[in-house]
């Protein structure tokens, strides 16, 4: 296959978790839909969604909370002036609230979840969502109480199927194994941030996903625009207008570390070498580790998403990879550094 025809392959899909929902490997975010500043307006917006689509994707991502409900209204805008709402596989997520007041405008609480539900509907102009998302633990609400409303709402016929975002380890397993004993409708996926910059999933995520039937859905795979190749360390240029640049102000994340820039300058030198942008090699490293289902993809221009929907048409070598790897490895953490080394001792039969 050559470059030319490899860049218009078709997506590939594959099962979310241990459920029939079929997602496409990469999936479309729409936070930056209607964002002031450093988003886009609704005729970008339908632009990227119809590239999107051309190439095969099928999953887009939004929230109630994005652009103040602007980024659910735009994709129901696109779903009605296209047809598409049966083909596309929809994910709205809750949990920030958009714009309501009250003490229950925000949260995970039963009375939170169905009025953000409410909400969604409305704005998307759909009468159920296909993938239902709880966006953010909020430290205070049971994980039976969520578990159960989540499960009321597949029951009800608003939702298809439910997952969590940006929760720890503990709770996400919690919710599945009450889930699995109580027969709710079980967790088809979490959703995270991953990226060569952000690995802190790998020490309890891959294995507990295999194990409990969870895929990963990874956000920010090109860490708010850092590994898309357009910034450089202070010495070598420093940062261009953006996302980044956005969060780095509001001191949100750290994102400008010595670490950091060390791995973009390793991209950089991957990339080169392989002929192909730094977001396509940050994209595709992403896609192949272990437990990912589906990588989402940011775009405020068509030409960000013809380039990082040819993420897939490639394959980094060991080479390659083991660089990557060796330049972002997370420090080995207590129990991790002292399982790895004890259970090869206990074990070493299966070895």
């Amino acid at each position: 296959m050559t470059r030319d025809e490899s860049s218009e392959a078709r997506l590939p899909i594959r099962l979310l978790g241990r459920s029939g929902l079929r997602v496409s490997r990469l999936a479309l975010g729409t936070m930056t839909f209607g964002q002031p500043g450093w988003g886009c307006d609704a005729a970008a917006a339908d632009a990227i969604m119809d590239r999107f689509v051309a190439a095969g994707g099928n999953l887009i991502d939004t929230a109630d909370y994005y652009s103040g409900g602007e980024s659910e209204r735009f994709v129901g805008r696109y779903l009605a002036d296209r047809n598409l709402r049966e083909q596309l596989v929809i994910a709205s997520k809750f949990s920030f609230g958009s714009g309501g007041v009250g003490a229950n405008a925000t949260g995970n609480g039963r009375k939170s979840m169905m009025a953000a539900l409410e909400g969604s509907l409305r704005r998307l102009g759909t009468d159920y969502i296909d993938l239902y998302i709880l966006h953010l633990w909020d430290g205070v609400t049971p994980a039976e109480e969520v578990m159960r409303g989540l499960d009321d709402l597949v029951r009800s016929g608003e939702v298809r199927y439910v997952a969590l975002s940006d929760v720890t380890g503990w709770y996400a397993a919690r919710a599945q194994t009450l889930a699995e004993w109580r027969g709710y409708e079980r967790l088809c996926a979490v959703q995270l941030e991953y990226s060569l910059v952000e690995r802190g999933l790998e020490l309890e995520f891959p294995t507990l996903c295999a194990e409990l039937g969870m895929g990963i859905l990874a956000w920010a795979p090109l860490c708010n625009g850092l590994l898309s190749g357009k910034h450089r360390s202070p010495g070598d240029g420093g940062l261009a207008a953006g996302r980044v640049e956005t969060v780095d102000k509001a001191g949100r994340f750290d994102r400008l570390t010595a670490r950091n820039w060390q791995i973009v300058a390793a991209l950089e030198q991957v990339a080169r070498a392989t002929d192909r942008s730094m977001a396509q090699v940050a994209i595709n490293w992403v896609a192949n580790r272990p437990g990912v289902a589906s990588v989402l993809l940011g775009a405020t221009k068509v030409a960000q998403i013809e380039d990082t929907l040819r993420s897939l048409t490639f394959t980094i070598s060991d080479e390659h990879r083991a660089a990557l790897d060796s330049v972002s490895v997370n420090p080995r953490l207590f129990p991790y550094r002292f399982l790895a080394d004890a259970q090869r001792r206990v074990t070493p039969h299966l070895s």
